[in-house]
């Protein structure tokens, strides 16, 4: 069969080494593409938010799977087009994906649900925002844009009411991220606590989790500067209670599931909820539509059973635990980003050596994600450059094995975080930690 990955980083790049292995697949193609990609399979110069470009290829080329990999082709209705064409894509339809591009539905959505998530209070005025904030007793809130951002730009963060006063005029006077975003405006409870990423597939009924992956977000070590796309992700995290993933399977993600059939708008492909772990239970920040980017690294290394076989129990209503089988190990990944990133400036066609070195070290892959081939030299296109996914039986010797093969690669002001992983690094063996059994138990070895 002939598969069809919308996307151009990393996330992508992993997705399509995946689908790679599935005896079900005999070309895959990626729209746009990376220099990674091109390795696996063909790049497509056409953009993944041109939907009808994107239809029209897949027409041309009998494509028999499509993966949406990145969120804007969600919200522009690309699964919607590609069903109407008669063409089978993974993903969920555009009434669905609100999940992701309008927080201020998701927010209602999880009020009228019980889910939990923080307060909020939404509001489409700027001086009724800014009364609303006057109002409250402290400034420890995050204002968020109810539309997607770029970056983490659309959420702020805040410690005192002229922060919260600066974020709201920035996104609804200045409108730093656009029209449409400026039009709503969340202003939200500040909780405390660790954050973890869950994923799980869903064939509108059923839901059947992956596991949980602990991503890095803030350009810095110790999370520290501006928020990115991700610095780095592993898995398993140590810290998570007892039965975690049943009780956020139970309470968040098949109530999700559930909700979103009752409304009328089946849930259909992988959902992704970014939650935090607080005094108060499990409480949901954001859901996303899609794959994360860096935590689909982890996923796909860590994956044992046929990715491809999975997404068409999706599409076609079947889904069972036994589509989701684990490894027994753990995974790491650890991104590399151009000088200055995230700016919104930053030097390209900067010249990345040591590829080969780092291919070449045991259970070590690389996933590309801002790369390009020029004159036969691999070279800088983005912000975020290149991620090293390593595998291994315990976390601390999957991130030793991710940073040596960091050390290998090299172009001018690479920057990436040193402490992916935290403290686990220095453990001398990993904590067994206890997993929801969707097909097969997963744990780490000691």
């Amino acid at each position: 069969m002939k598969v069809l990955v919308l996307g151009y980083g990393a996330r992508e790049h992993a997705l399509a080494w995946k689908i790679a292995q599935s005896p079900r697949v005999g070309r895959i193609f990626v729209a746009p593409g990376n220099a990674g990609t091109a390795e696996i399979g063909s790049n497509v110069p056409i953009s993944d938010e041109d939907v009808p470009g994107l239809v029209a290829f897949a027409q041309q080329n009998k494509i028999d799977l499509t993966v949406v990999g990145t969120n804007d082709p969600l919200a522009f209705g690309v699964v919607d087009a590609f069903q109407a064409a008669g063409l089978a894509i993974f993903g969920p339809r555009q009434a669905a994906a609100r999940l992701e591009y309008s927080k201020a539905f998701a927010k209602g959505f999880m009020q009228r649900h019980n889910i939990a998530t923080p307060a909020f209070a939404t509001f489409h005025n700027y001086n009724e925002a800014l009364a609303y904030l006057d109002a409250l007793p402290h400034g420890r809130v995050v204002v968020k844009v109810s539309g997607l951002g770029k970056m983490g730009l659309g959420v702020t963060v805040c410690d005192t009411k002229a922060q919260a006063q600066a974020a709201l005029h920035t996104y609804m006077v200045d409108k730093l991220l656009g029209e449409t975003a400026a039009q709503t405006v969340i202003i939200e409870e500040r909780l405390s606590g660790p954050e973890i990423s869950m994923f799980a597939l869903s064939d509108g009924k059923t839901a059947v989790p992956f596991f949980p992956v602990r991503d890095h977000k803030r350009i810095f070590d110790g999370d520290n500067g501006p928020n990115t796309g991700g610095m780095g992700a592993f898995a398993p995290a140590p810290d998570l209670p007892p039965n975690f993933v049943a009780q956020v399977m139970a309470n968040i993600i098949q109530p999700t599931i559930d909700g979103m059939a009752a409304e009328g708008n089946p849930y259909v492909g992988v959902l992704f909820a970014g939650l935090m772990l607080t005094e108060r239970g499990t409480q949901v920040l954001e859901f996303n539509c899609r794959f994360g980017n860096p935590e689909t690294l982890v996923l796909m290394a860590l994956l044992e059973s046929d990715l491809v076989e999975a997404m068409q129990a999706c599409i076609e209503g079947r889904l069972t635990p036994d589509h989701v089988a684990i490894s027994d190990g753990a995974a790491a990944a650890v991104m590399l980003a151009s000088p200055s990133y995230p700016a919104e400036t930053f030097p390209i066609g900067l010249p990345i050596s040591g590829t080969q070195l780092a291919r070449a070290l045991p259970s070590v892959n690389l996933f590309h994600h801002g790369t390009a081939c020029e004159n036969g030299r691999l070279i800088t296109s983005r912000g975020r450059v290149i991620a090293v996914t390593a595998t291994a039986h315990n976390l601390p010797c999957a991130l030793k094995r991710a940073y040596h093969g960091v050390e290998q690669i090299h172009f001018a002001g690479a920057q990436y975080r040193r402490d992916i992983g935290g403290g686990v690094r220095l453990l001398q063996k990993s904590p067994i930690l206890g997993w929801y059994e969707p097909g097969v138990r997963v744990g780490t070895a000691v």
